[in-house]
């Protein structure tokens, strides 16, 4: 992989990017395009310009973990690492199929580059703080960043984990709230709403930023505002759009889970190209 800072660059990996989810899900015939979609400036940011890592030494001990804790979003993370080189780009389309490495959920088993199997919702942000206390105990300048979903901060071991973070001043690992507003069942607001959602993790100490998930240098300001912030963890609460790119699945809960149809596909790699 080449890595970059250019917006224009990274732009043009997006969108490739999502091409590549709605083709995935498409030919499982299931999975989640919408969270995926929606994450996607992130992931991108995050593995080409933010991380220190290396495929080609996915063990390197000082590397920068990545932690997809809402991991039904896992084919947005599929793909950014296929491109990266971690694994097959050319298997993408086995996503969910039985003996695939691109299970419906990360898995360690199937993909050993990963930093952990994702999905049990709530859990990634204790990962991350785990590894986080570990790179410090070793004296690592590595760091931690953790994708969770709106809807999952909703579970109460966030909260826990938020509030061990904070109190141990685990300033080497960043939360990045994919905040598209939309979970399984419809919109966040109607089934527990989160606001005010920036002064609830101010007030378990965090260093709160809010930004435009989309914006690719706004994300970029946001993570290195992050590594500047000494003596208490950062959260992101990224604002997006679930569905992001295409039209139809724009702001619509049907695509929180549901698979485009072969038509569907063929609509969505026209606005696409």
């Amino acid at each position: 992989m080449q890595k970059t800072s250019d917006v224009s660059q990274l732009e043009a990996i997006a969108k490739q990017t999502r091409r590549q989810i709605i083709d995935m899900i498409t030919a499982a015939k299931s999975g989640h395009p919408g969270g995926s979609l929606s994450a996607v400036e992130i992931l991108v940011t995050l593995f080409y310009d933010v991380m220190r890592h290396d495929p080609a030494n996915p063990k390197w001990p000082d590397r920068d973990r990545f932690i997809l804790s809402k991991g039904h979003a896992c084919p947005v993370l599929y793909a950014v690492m296929a491109q990266c080189g971690y694994t097959p780009a050319g298997e993408l389309n086995n996503l969910r199929k039985l003996g695939s490495i691109y299970q419906g959920h990360p898995d360690v088993r199937f993909i050993p580059s990963l930093e952990a199997s994702t999905g049990s919702l709530g859990q990634g942000l204790s990962l991350a703080i785990g590894m986080g206390l570990a790179a410090r105990l070793d004296g690592s300048p590595s760091r931690t960043y953790d994708v969770i979903g709106d809807g999952e901060i909703q579970e109460g071991q966030i909260w826990e984990a938020a509030m061990f973070a904070s109190y141990h001043h685990v300033d080497n690992v960043v939360a990045i709230v994919d905040y598209n507003k939309i979970q399984l069942d419809g919109f966040v607001k109607d089934i527990m709403d989160l606001e005010p959602l920036a002064e609830k993790w101010k007030s378990f100490g965090w260093n709160v930023i809010v930004l435009d998930g989309h914006s690719i240098p706004a994300v970029q300001q946001a993570f290195a505002q992050a590594s500047a912030t000494k003596g208490k963890p950062t959260v992101l609460l990224a604002h997006t759009v679930k569905g992001k790119g295409v039209s139809f699945m724009e702001n619509n809960p049907k695509y929180h889970g549901v698979a485009p149809s072969d038509e569907e596909r063929r609509k969505a790699l026209e606005e696409l190209a």
